[in-house]
């Protein structure tokens, strides 16, 4: 359904580094670089950070939000713990989350600038 998703921000080369080091957690590595913008993914850059294309200030959307599906409750306990050694703020601790379904275990994260970022598995299901 979705071809790629991008969120802005104010320094690239700081996004580019926290991105690195918590989606290689995931198994996703940079795909695509370039001076203004950054974009990871297994085959196709699916996930992309860089400067607003209008030139303005990078802000976060309220109520925005990027989920990546993780592995492993492992996989989501790294993921959180990179990004906060990375420079991103607890969100909300790995745990399950039984208000969402019984399996559903995630972290959340804000990244340096402020977006909310989630690593996700569903510990009775595969990866998808």
């Amino acid at each position: 359904m979705i071809s790629h998703v991008s969120l802005g921000t104010n320094d690239v080369a700081r996004a580019k580094a926290f991105y690195d080091a918590i989606l290689a957690v995931l198994g996703y590595r940079r795909i695509f670089d370039h001076p203004n913008a950054g974009a990871w993914g297994i085959d196709f850059p699916t996930f992309w950070v860089g400067r607003p294309f209008d030139a303005g200030r990078a802000n976060p959307g309220n109520g925005v939000h990027v989920c990546f599906n993780a592995p492993s409750r492992d996989a989501v306990d790294e993921f959180h713990r990179v990004a906060l050694a990375s420079g991103g703020r607890d969100d909300g601790l790995p745990s399950l989350r039984p208000q969402y379904t019984a399996d559903y275990y995630a972290g959340f994260v804000l990244d340096p600038d402020a977006n909310k970022i989630e690593a996700l598995c569903f510990l009775n299901r595969a990866r998808t």
